[in-house]
């Protein structure tokens, strides 16, 4: 949507930086493998106060990691699936964009080569990342 504007950020050789098709066909295909191959069948255990609370969200079922009552493509028509998925996907793959890589790379990566904008960057995605959890996730769930 940002290609016809014509920003500057936004513009990049795509021949130059083929590797990246690889890299996100490499997360497709490790999913595929991870959920077929290394998938434990058993439920997730979740504290019975977390499970409490998560029931007042309409959150009861435990037989996967991400809780089918809000990651499923019904969901996805909804004001609640929408913002959970569709538009927490683009802030996630702009972030990364915009800040020079992602959370684990700041963190591990620049926090140990003692650069000052990795330190900032980590700070800011704790920040955000209490605010969501805490404060705007409850909100969501609850529309």
């Amino acid at each position: 949507m940002c290609v016809p504007a014509n920003i500057p950020f936004f513009n990049y050789n795509w021949k130059k930086e083929v590797w990246n098709l690889f890299f996100v066909f490499g997360i497709f295909l490790g999913g595929i493998i991870a959920a077929t191959l290394l998938a434990n069948p058993e439920p997730v255990a979740v504290h019975p106060e977390l499970a409490k609370e998560l029931a007042t969200y309409g959150i009861t079922n435990y037989d996967s990691l991400i809780p089918t009552q809000i990651m499923n493509w019904g969901q996805l028509f909804t004001l609640k699936g929408f913002l959970l998925i569709v538009v927490g996907g683009f802030m996630v793959g702009f972030g990364t964009r915009y800040a020079g890589g992602c959370t684990s790379g700041h963190a591990i990566m620049g926090i140990s080569n003692l650069q000052l904008p990795s330190l900032i960057a980590t700070i800011c995605f704790m920040l955000g990342g209490f605010v969501m959890s805490n404060w705007l996730l409850p909100i969501i769930l609850s529309l």
